[in-house]
């Protein structure tokens, strides 16, 4: 073991009084920074995720509909004879492609009148992916030839109409003449995204609206594609541009829900600037932290210069020292933090208003990235900020320093 150590290795383990105050401050100090970052970056990533997930889930990462200039919330058809949608494994990066429509509505029943927009969807449409947004009954069951008589509506429209799966219910379209038709629930969906898919929309079988519109079966009013990889949103989508008849354009998702993407990247930054507050508060305790060892260590530093110790043997003890003080507050950081995350992950303590949250309780999402960046970050900042305070030893004087007391 080299002498350094050695002796750093010494002075940690026989600590005593105030020198034990001073080591278990330090790593407490680094342990509850390492874990704040943590949980701030694992509930940010969760958020983030979440989020994503349910929207991308209920209109892919980008949309494809026929230019128009009205202002109608209702799409023009187009042909599907596409090569995207026949052959969309032609297309690298894009995972499926499925077809849809909107069309206004308006639920009367005995006591409430809603006005809604169905989302109609074809049989290409992901079921096993919108999965996890169903909390009752079943999707759409698609006809053969026809269409098929059954919706799922939100949880929202069916407390606000007190219906549940199975009742019917009649439908009205605006058009011209207007039309009716009585559809059964056979499912519930619930995203907590209310201001943008639960308050308003409802899901039903785009044969009907074909039959409605009068449009032929190989019609539709948009296309939404789904990627392997959403971060590279940007450049399939500027692929696409050139690629699409002139009457189509593409849009982004995140383009189109600009404010919840907006509030995520707001998040984001409030905590990166979190993390450097962190680091700043546990930079200065270090920093103070070293400089008391130092002053504690005065006769120790003093007899080692008289012996023919150099400076660089001496800063390197206390390096050393602040090492391993360093490592005991990672050590105890991940395990107050990631066992924290694990508990909140696990059994969800906390609960959220999901009218404002968009969710029910605060998630947590695993990224080992992130993890080891932080760790890494922290090590890095605290061994950096060590640096300051050790270069005081070079100015103490053998004879002073064994006098200090």
């Amino acid at each position: 073991m080299k002498l350094a150590r050695f002796i750093s290795t010494r002075i940690s383990g026989t600590a005593t009084g105030f020198a034990a105050v001073i080591h278990r401050i330090a790593v407490v100090t680094i342990a509850i920074g390492l874990s704040a970052a943590l949980l701030a970056f694992m509930i940010m990533y969760g958020f983030r995720n979440k989020i994503e997930d349910r929207i991308y889930n209920f209109s892919g990462h980008l949309i494809i509909n026929k230019i128009t200039s009205g202002q109608s919330l209702e799409e023009l058809p187009f042909d599907l004879n596409l090569s995207l949608y026949q052959h969309p494994d032609s297309f690298p990066g894009v995972r499926h492609v499925q077809e849809f429509s909107h069309k206004a509505g308006l639920i009367r029943t005995d006591s409430e009148i809603l006005g809604i927009m169905l989302k109609a969807v074809g049989k290409s449409f992901d079921t096993l992916q919108f999965r996890e947004n169903m909390v009752e009954g079943r999707f759409i069951h698609f006809q053969d030839s026809g269409y098929s008589n059954e919706m799922v509506i939100s949880r929202n429209i069916a407390d606000r109409l007190n219906v549940k799966t199975g009742d019917e219910l009649v439908v009205h379209f605006f058009q011209n003449p207007p039309r009716a038709r009585k559809l059964r629930i056979s499912g519930i969906y619930e995203t907590n995204l209310s201001d943008y898919f639960d308050e308003k929309t409802v899901l039903c079988d785009l044969s009907l609206v074909r039959r409605l519109n009068g449009w032929d079966d190989h019609q539709a009013g948009g296309l939404e594609i789904f990627l392997n990889d959403p971060k590279k949103a940007d450049r399939i989508y500027a692929m696409l541009q050139d690629k699409l008849p002139y009457e189509l354009y593409a849009e982004k998702t995140s383009d189109r829900y600009i404010q919840v993407f907006e509030w995520l990247k707001l998040i984001a930054r409030q905590v990166n600037i979190l993390l450097v507050i962190i680091l700043a508060v546990v930079g200065v305790n270090m920093i103070s932290v070293i400089l008391i060892l130092v002053m504690e260590r005065t006769q120790m530093i003093g007899l080692l210069k008289a012996m023919g110790a150099r400076d660089h043997l001496i800063r390197k003890i206390f390096f050393e020292q602040g090492s391993i003080l360093i490592f005991r507050g990672l050590l105890a950081g991940n395990i107050l933090g990631l066992g924290l995350g694990w508990i909140q992950d696990k059994f969800r303590v906390i609960r959220l208003d999901p009218r404002n949250y968009y969710m029910e309780y605060v998630p947590v999402a695993w990224d080992p990235e992130t993890i080891i960046m932080l760790n890494a970050i922290t090590f890095l900042m605290v061994f950096m900020v060590t640096i300051l305070p050790v270069t005081v030893i070079s100015r103490v004087k053998p004879v002073e320093a064994i006098r200090f007391d």
